[in-house]
């Protein structure tokens, strides 16, 4: 019973500090969750005994898992050269300058346990890095750097430190065992990881042919995926377990998308589910930090034996040196990577600095350090441990608070607009806002971007049921957007297309190159009569007429294009006015005929995307996104040509509209906590919603 009070207290806990950090968002979250751990701590005594085999397993193999399948995978394959010397010779560096420091700083500590006790210091923390580096505002290149380094330090700090203890208990230590143990754990963690993840992926795979198609399941299977590897690799092959789930989240992103032609929904439940226990989780570790924190100084706060400020004195150096050896490290770097620029050598020492106060400690130094045996293998007492204790504790708040004073003093620079609770997610790409240094968004960037969260909402939304309402939603959503974007561009000056829209017409272009190749195949196998291919050949016509008018001045083709729309309008209308059996089978014939093109329009668009060439191109997220649901509101439309909007599918659209206009909302107030846009402004953006939820009022009062 107790451990289930200890989940209730913690989570209770990490409410209100999010809570608290809506009112104070300068203040990490982060922060105020470990003070809250620490008042309750102290004020109720409440001791949660923190074991580094459990709390690897339950904490740190699941967020470094989804760390890894969300890390961009291009800037880590780029930047792999890099990332393994800061995780793996960076540490080492860290380890013997930084336990050589120590040494002599307190010589009453063995030199073994110094080097102890600088691996374990050396791991920099995955969840405060990452939100800290974007607040830095470092360079691209940088915060990948510091961000990737991250993900596989702990297992070269914590090896490091396992052989720096066995070292000060048994007095014995050998470079060539720990290096073989070292290349062992290392390359059998990386490649079971791999191998792991492919027959997970295999399974599941298998799994879905055979007709297993419950969203849930497989999304459970998923989230245990890292639990299930960690324990094989740890506890089977002796290997490193962290490095495996990273492995495995990589692997795992690289591989997700196969699934989407079975579950399209799949992603949408996992990627809410994983924010969920991220959230949870990495709340969780910081406020388990702050209750750790007097069991790890009350030794040496209560030691008459020691002066507690030259302790204090003692962990401000310590971090000193960290930072020192960080700074020195990152400068190198940037040096031998900017041969040809000597003159940049004062941003390249700012850039340094702020990525060594971006290496914060963490939960992992914590745990590392608790695990510090308590006497030696001779009965005696383990030395000055309650000072490897202080120390560890101590260098892990000044990180922390020293890089929230000094980041935004020395880069001037605001948080970037990041959505409660999908701290992971890559926001800029989703929304296509880039943080301005302290420059407030126009009216247009905040509507785009309030419309985009909108869209967001309701295709996590969008399921079966309201497949139909949920696509005429979005279709509303992005015909407002477009109508946005036009009016700006009418206001820049030139005759060239803005990127967007030429983006646009070469993907659309594709795609209905696609719907073409179709139309011929249906018609050479026989499957559609020569009424059907004329009649999908003049769709065609018209579309093609349509691309090409685009951003050209008035011209024939927009005679010949308004010819056709009339024309279209005629045939329906007299469509309308037959009821024979033979139309309703030709209607039925050309329903087929239009999903089947549209189906193949996404198909090419898809084929397009993933060749090497075109990946580089990084075509728009939204602009795709655009096409491909103009195709499934054509192919829903299909289906239902001939039914009635009904009863259902109108409250289905109402209950819809009411998650869109409350995403709108929350994303006005996210854009003022930020302080991306004025009150005024949010003035205007909340009088608008409020508008269009009175004539959603007024609208079903009608129809009632």
């Amino acid at each position: 019973m107790a451990i289930i009070e200890a989940v209730i207290l913690l989570v209770m806990l990490l409410i209100v500090a999010n809570i608290i950090g809506h009112y104070v968002p300068r203040l990490p979250v982060s922060l105020i969750e470990i003070g809250l751990g620490l008042l309750v701590a102290l004020l109720f005594s409440v001791e949660i005994p923190l074991k580094t085999d459990w709390f690897m397993l339950v904490f740190v193999a699941p967020l470094l898992f989804n760390d890894g399948r969300r890390f961009p995978k291009r800037e880590l394959w780029a930047l792999r050269g890099p990332i393994i010397g800061n995780a793996i010779f960076l540490v080492f560096v860290t380890t013997l300058i930084g336990g050589l420091a120590i040494h002599l700083l307190v010589p009453k500590l063995p030199l073994a346990a110094s080097f102890a006790l600088a691996a374990i210091l050396s791991p920099t923390d995955p969840m405060a890095v990452q939100s800290i580096s974007e607040q830095a505002d470092l360079p691209p290149r940088v915060l990948h750097l510091v961000s990737g380094e991250s993900l596989i330090n702990d297992a070269s700090g914590l090896i490091s430190f396992k052989y720096g203890i066995a070292a000060a208990v048994t007095g014995y230590f050998s470079i060539q065992q720990a290096a073989g143990d070292f290349l062992y754990i290392s390359i059998v963690g990386a490649i079971a990881g791999m191998l792991l993840m492919y027959a997970i992926h295999f399974i599941r795979l298998f799994m879905l042919q055979q007709g297993i198609e419950d969203v849930v399941f497989h999304t459970v299977l998923q989230l245990i995926t890292p639990f299930v590897i960690y324990l094989v690799v740890e506890d089977l092959l002796h290997a490193s377990g962290v490095i495996a789930v990273v492995v495995a989240g990589i692997i795992s992103h690289a591989s997700r998308n196969i699934y989407l032609d079975y579950l399209p929904e799949l992603k949408l439940v996992t990627e809410q589910t994983w924010s969920i226990g991220v959230y949870l989780l990495n709340g969780l570790v910081f406020l388990i930090l702050g209750i750790e924190l007097p069991v790890a100084m009350r030794g040496t706060v209560h030691s008459p034996l020691i002066n507690t400020g030259e302790e204090i004195l003692l962990v401000l150096a310590v971090w000193g040196i960290l930072i020192l050896i960080r700074t020195c490290w990152t400068l190198s770097y940037l040096l031998y990577t900017n041969k040809s620029n000597p003159k940049q050598l004062k941003d390249n020492l700012k850039i340094s600095v702020l990525s060594g106060l971006s290496g914060v400690r963490g939960a992992i130094t914590m745990a590392g350090v608790l695990s510090v045996p308590t006497v030696l293998a001779d009965g005696s007492p383990f030395p000055e441990r309650g000072l490897m204790l202080f120390i560890a504790a101590g260098v892990i708040i000044v990180s922390l608070v020293m890089a929230i004073i000094f980041i935004p003093i020395l880069t001037k620079v605001r948080t970037p607009i990041e959505l409660r609770g999908t701290a992971h997610e890559d926001t800029n790409d989703e929304t296509g806002l880039v943080p301005v240094d302290d420059q407030l968004l126009s009216e247009f960037d905040a509507k785009i971007y309030m419309y985009r969260v909108a869209v967001g909402t309701v295709e996590s939304l969008r399921h079966i049921e309201n497949n139909r309402a949920a696509l005429d939603l979005i279709a509303e959503y992005q015909l407002m957007m477009r109508r946005f974007e036009n009016q700006q561009n009418e206001q820049t000056e030139g005759d060239e297309l803005p990127p967007l829209i030429a983006e646009e017409l070469i993907l659309r272009q594709v795609a209905f190159e696609g719907e073409r190749q179709k139309l011929e195949t249906l018609r050479s196998d026989g499957e559609i009569t020569a009424k059907t291919y004329r009649r999908g050949k003049r769709k065609l016509r018209q579309k093609q007429i349509a691309l090409s008018v685009i951003g050209s001045n008035f011209s024939w083709r927009h005679i010949q294009l308004m010819f056709y729309r009339g024309l279209t309008m005629l045939k329906r209308l007299i469509a309308r006015l037959k009821t024979s059996q033979k139309s309703t089978a030709a209607l039925t014939e050309w329903r087929t005929t239009e999903k089947e093109m549209a189906k193949a329009g996404i198909k090419q668009l898809s084929y397009f995307l993933k060749q090497p060439e075109n990946r580089q191109h990084h075509y728009n997220r939204q602009v795709i996104y655009q096409i491909i649901i103009r195709y499934r509101n054509q192919i829903e439309n299909m289906k239902n040509i001939g039914h009635t909007k009904t009863d259902i599918y109108e409250q289905q659209l109402q209950k819809l509209r009411i998650k869109a206009l409350t995403s709108e909302r929350l994303a006005i107030q996210e854009l003022l906590e930020q302080h991306k846009i004025s009150w005024e402004l949010a003035d205007e953006l909340r009088k608008d919603i409020n508008y269009a939820e009175n004539a959603l009022i007024l609208a079903d009062t009608d129809t009632e």
